[in-house]
């Protein structure tokens, strides 16, 4: 690439090639395991280096959980000084049908860096974040709570073990605990009015959203029809639909 020799700009700094690369991996991963059996999101390029030299040389963090069923909840209980360094802070009934409506999670985040555990604990979530949280935070744990998903399962002291390089994050927990618990489990009742009321009954899945039950629809329409995807028909709704790749039937 040229180089700019008035604005002392070097192109290679700007984009990049695979050897000069700013990290090895992506600033996103997505972790599986016992607590997310259909993913959660973590913004890896967020995570400090205090926090990695305190996971040591694996890069394994492991802990105690704080339970939280809520946002606000959970900001009251941070100010309040009910997490401590080496914990795990779940805040769950923040998904789609839970929240309803998935607010994002900066205010909590941003109590914990203020109380100075920013570098101490990692913070786990059915709901999303902002872009600009920072941290071991981890979130869109799918099934959410409020699907009776592993999240909602936690008790008080629960111990979890988020193992970023495997991208994993299992309960340490008995699975035949997991599974009593199961039997008991009942979702937490919104007092929801006006129409916040359909919101948990209409709210979807990140992995099954409307968007993903659109493409299925119009696979079966081709399918029936026996349409190509390259007719002008398919290349236009392809094009509604963004970056979603449809192969040919």
């Amino acid at each position: 690439m040229p180089h700019d020799p008035v604005f002392r700009f070097d192109a290679q700094q700007c984009i990049r090639t695979p050897e000069n690369a700013y990290t090895k991996d992506g600033g996103l991963a997505i972790l599986y395991g016992s607590l997310a059996p259909e993913g959660s999101v973590v913004k890896t390029a967020g995570i400090s280096d205090a926090f990695k030299t305190a996971c040591g040389p694996g890069f394994i963090f492991e802990g105690p959980v704080v339970i939280f069923e809520s946002q606000d909840d959970a900001c009251a209980g941070i100010l309040a000084n009910r997490v401590k360094a080496g914990d795990i802070v779940i805040i769950r009934n923040e998904g789609p049908r839970g929240g309803p409506g998935m607010q994002e999670m900066l205010s909590p985040t941003s109590y914990i860096v203020g109380m100075g555990l920013g570098d101490k604990v990692a913070l786990i979530t059915d709901g999303r974040f902002s872009g600009g949280t920072a941290g071991a935070c981890i979130g869109h744990v799918s099934p959410e709570a409020a699907e009776g998903g592993p999240i909602g399962l936690l008790h008080e002291g629960d111990r979890l073990r988020i193992d970023f390089p495997n991208r994993r994050i299992d309960i340490l927990v008995d699975p035949a605990e997991l599974a009593e618990r199961s039997k008991a489990w009942k979702p937490v009742e919104l007092p929801l009015t006006g129409w916040l009321g359909p919101l948990p009954q209409a709210g979807e899945q990140r992995q099954q959203g409307r968007h993903a039950q659109r493409v299925e629809r119009f696979q079966k329409k081709c399918s029936t029809e026996r349409q190509r995807v390259n007719e002008p028909s398919a290349r236009s709704y392809v094009r509604v639909l963004g970056h979603i790749s449809i192969k040919p039937l």
